[in-house]
Parts: structure tokens; sequence; C-alpha cells
């Protein structure tokens, strides 16, 4: 493990020293940059699929309330930059997240208005029965095929208390009807499970108790689950401990595996890189590094999508998705919600004489 993350900061360092010897890279907002001769073989040719959080996990903690129609226009602008798997609301109670409280409209306005094939996929929040029943209310019988359903697990004791208000066997327990509702209604379903790497409230999170809500999801019927490091504060030395023992010693596929990083200590992008070397092919980032948990104090943002695409299509990784396209959203919600851009690269694109 110390060699693969010995590997993955040296391509990093490599990668950084590569950017800054050539100003032209720092210069363009095209695509192109990432067909030039400086791949490394390792990754070239990859493909990378983004799961773009930001209209649901990075407007959740907004102190101030997000109109319908700010939310309707980010999902719109979204659905154009060639993302194709884009989290779209929550279906939990208002009195917990009041930033979700319009969900069923945002989904009765997708389903009524969006192409039959746009190609995109969104994502709903569905935490109990309850939300289950309201999503499928608001959801036409035949709309299976642009629309899949995500619960969230924690592998802390802690923050399951404090975010779900029950003990981690409970909230699986409670989450096995969800599950068998929605595949019957012919709907997937993608699992999250939180505190990967550690918890404010019950400290260093065992790479055992993470495997284990992982399998029991699986087990469920998730066709994916994605490890979130929720409050920010894994290394490339802990992710790259935990993704081991998920993926070899516990012979998880890394197929089946997502990685969900927030960037509080700034560790998120060489995170995505030991991610990279285990297998891990699909990442859930923020446009603009919206985002934070209203559980976990001190979280900040989300990985932001800029960052990640900008790292991804320099190393020869495919992501399908416009960076320049991308950059404009980030500037464009960041204005709307008042705050500073969150991505870096999104500031520096904006702030390049020519770039946008």
């Amino acid at each position: 493990m110390r060699m693969i993350v010995s590997h993955a900061i040296s391509i990093l360092l490599a990668s950084v020293t590569n950017i800054m010897t050539r100003p032209s890279l720092l210069r363009t907002t095209r695509r192109t940059f990432a067909t030039s001769s400086h791949h490394y073989p390792r990754f070239s040719g990859a493909r990378v699929r983004i799961v773009e959080v930001g209209a649901r996990d990075g407007l959740q903690n907004e102190k101030n309330p997000v109109s319908l129609d700010t939310k309707l226009e980010l999902l719109s602008r979204l659905s154009k930059t060639g993302l194709r798997h884009i989290e779209a609301g929550s279906f939990v109670s208002p009195k917990w997240v009041p930033q979700m409280a319009n969900t069923s409209a945002i989904l009765s306005h997708l389903e009524s208005t969006r192409p039959k094939d746009d190609g995109v996929t969104y994502s709903y929040l569905v935490p109990n029965t309850k939300g289950l029943s309201t999503f499928l209310s608001t959801t036409p019988p035949a709309s299976t095929k642009g629309s899949e359903i995500a619960i969230f697990a924690s592998a802390s004791e802690g923050f399951s208390q404090k975010n779900l208000n029950c003990s981690i066997t409970e909230s699986l327990s409670r989450f096995e009807p969800v599950v068998a509702s929605a595949l019957e209604h012919g709907f997937q379903i993608r699992g999250y499970v939180s505190m990967i790497i550690s918890c404010p409230y019950s400290g260093a999170t065992p790479v055992s108790a993470v495997a284990d809500v992982v399998e029991k999801l699986l087990d469920m019927g998730c066709y994916e689950v994605s490890l979130g490091d929720t409050n920010g504060v894994g290394t490339p030395g802990t992710v790259g401990r935990l993704l081991r023992y998920l993926v070899t010693e516990r012979g998880i596929r890394a197929e089946q595996l997502a990685a969900h990083f927030h960037d509080t200590y700034g560790q998120a992008i060489v995170n995505s890189l030991v991610a990279l070397e285990y297998g891990i092919r699909t990442f859930d980032s923020s446009v603009g590094g919206l985002g934070g948990c209203p559980y976990a104090q001190g979280s900040t943002g989300n990985m932001a999508t800029e960052d990640l695409v900008y790292f991804l299509e320099g190393t020869g990784v495919d992501t399908g998705v416009d960076l320049e396209a991308v950059v404009k959203v980030g500037e464009w919600i960041s204005n709307v919600l008042g705050r500073g851009n969150g991505s870096r690269v999104g500031k520096a694109l904006v702030g390049t004489k020519g770039a946008m």
C-alpha cells in the first residue's frame, strides 16, 4: 500500500510540475488540453463517471433559502455540460433539511419538461418509506430510465445517531423495505456511506466497519456505494489503507465503489489519485465546491467539479465533461448565492484574461 501511495504522490507532483512549466495549460479552458501527449500511461484512455452533487449535497447546507427557480436553472445548466449523473434533491423532512423542501416540485418539473432521451440520470435521496412514497407518487410509472434513488448510511455509530437518529443496524433495517420497493418499481439504487475515515463524535472509523456497511448495502441491491469522507480528514495514507482493505482483503469490486471526498484540508484531489490507483472510476463532486454537512461541524465543501475535471483530463482520463461550461456554471451559482467560488480551477480560469 505504501508503494501505491508513494507512486500516486509522485504522479501528482509530476502533474503539478508539468502544469507549472506549461503556461498554456493555465490559459486554456478547452478540453483539448487533455488530448496532449503528456499523459501518464497508467491512466491514459481510462474513463471516469462524475456524479454531480451540487444541486443537492451542495445546496443543503446553505443558510439562506434557495428558490425553486434557481435550483431548476442550476440543474438545467449542469445538464448541458456533459455531466450525465446529477443529484437533484432529497425527500427528507423539511424540518431537518429546509433547503430540500421543494424536491417534489423539482422532480415534477424534470419529468414533465426534460427530453425523453437526454442521457442524464437524476438522483434523489430517499431516507425512508415515507420519502419513497412521495417519490413514487410524483414519478410517472414509466419514468424509471432517467431517475434513481439513493440511500445513505454511516460507518460511525455517533454520526448515525446524530444524522439519522438511530444506530447503524437500525438504519440498515429501515432501508430494506425502501430498496425492495424501489427495485420492484424498476428503479436503480445507489448507496452512500458517510464518515469513512473518522467521525467528530466517534473518532477514527475502523476499516472493517466501513466494509460491513458497504457489503450490506450491496447485498440489499445497491448497484454502487459511494464512500464519503464527510468531514474531509482523509489523506493518501488513510484513504489508501481503506481502499486496500475493501478491494484486496474484503474482495469488494472497485467497479461497485465510488469516491466522495470533501476538501476541508485540501486533500480531495490527491485522494482521488489514490482512488484511481485502486481502480475507482466514479467520483462525486460539486460545482463551485458547494457543500458541507449540517451534522459535521467544520466540514467544508465537496471537491469542486471543475478541479476534478481539470485534474482527470490533465492526467489522461476521459470525463466527457466540458470544463469551460462547468466553470461558467460554477461562477454563476456562486454569484447567485453571494458566496466565493470554492473551485481553485474555476477562479483561476475566470481570472485569466480571455479564458471565458
